[in-house]
C-alpha cells in the first residue's frame, strides 16, 4: 500500500476505538435513540427518492 492510502484503511482497532468514543460521548442509553433516528431518516430518504423516481416516470408519459 502506498502512504497516501494508508490513513484511509479502517481495521478492527479503529472500529473498536470509535465505538468506545461514541459510548463515552453519548452513553449506553442514548445510542438506541440515536440509531432509531438514523433509521427513520434513512427510511424517509428512500421514500422520497422512490417518490421522485415515480414523478420522473410520470412526466415522461
Amino acid at each position: 500500500m502506498t502512504a497516501s492510502i494508508l490513513p484511509l484503511v479502517i481495521g478492527a482497532p479503529q472500529i473498536i476505538l470509535m465505538v468506545v468514543v461514541v459510548l463515552l460521548l453519548f452513553g449506553g442509553k442514548k445510542i438506541p435513540e440515536l440509531m432509531r433516528g438514523l433509521g427513520s431518516g434513512i427510511k424517509e430518504f428512500k421514500d422520497a427518492s422512490k417518490e421522485d423516481k415515480n414523478d420522473a416516470l410520470e412526466d415522461k408519459k
